[in-house]
């Protein structure tokens, strides 16, 4: 049995369904959604090993989530499509997919080639110095910050704040356990300075892009979640 992720992102539900038994079938992990940013965002929130993309998707198409992806990630990607014209291979095929099927397809074929993808793909895919939640990324080793294609100037604080954010979105933080690792144990300072550093990130990030990414749970703290 494989044990390997697959994420496929096909807006048409039969086809989803019947790859998702196929593949399940064959031993793989799989995820599914049906719509363009759903996909991608669930591409950069996770870790797969490789991803199923058709082009003609809702919200966002397949060959911009392959372009946003490919500026994070070099995941395998084999892409799917109901057209057969040769523009759409070539130009997915430049932004950066590793292949290319054209619907109506035999399934022994479409594994073969996953096969062949995850062989080429080298043990360690993932970029684990940038870390990312929906379009928002953090290049640890550059201290960059980028939304899309859109840079975020943050200074050494409000980047160490937003960096323990991003290594534990979805949980809750208390302001005491954000304190401790971004001011450091010997901080003697007020808790209120952890509610001044959130102001400034929301008003660089959330504000800015008119995307909530820090939520306050009354009482305890904060949270970082991709809504």
């Amino acid at each position: 049995m494989s044990g390997q992720r697959i994420l496929i992102i096909e807006d048409e539900l039969k086809i989803a369904r019947f790859l998702e038994l196929e593949l399940i079938y064959e031993g793989y992990i799989v995820d599914k959604c049906h719509d363009g940013r759903e996909g991608l965002d669930k591409a950069t929130d996770e870790i797969f090993d490789l991803i199923i993309l058709d082009i003609m998707l809702p919200s966002l198409n397949g060959l911009e989530v392959l372009r946003r992806l490919r500026q994070v990630s070099e995941i395998p990607i084999i892409m799917l499509t109901a057209k057969d014209e040769i523009m759409d291979k070539v130009m997915g095929l430049d932004i950066g997919a590793d292949d290319y099927m054209t619907k109506p397809f035999a399934i022994e074929e479409l594994l073969a080639r996953i096969r062949t993808a995850l062989k080429k793909a080298p043990v360690f895919k993932e970029n684990f110095n940038i870390l990312s939640i929906g379009e928002l990324n953090i290049n640890i080793d550059q201290h960059m910050v980028t939304y899309g294609n859109n840079s975020i100037d943050l200074t050494k604080t409000e980047f160490d704040l937003l960096k323990f954010l991003i290594e534990n979105k979805n949980i809750v933080l208390t302001r005491n356990k954000i304190i401790d690792i971004v001011w450091g144990y010997e901080y003697m300072g007020d808790t209120n300075v952890v509610d001044v550093y959130i102001r400034y990130l929301r008003s660089k990030i959330d504000d800015r892009f008119s995307k909530k990414f820090i939520h306050t749970v009354r009482g305890v703290g904060y949270i970082l979640k991709n809504e």
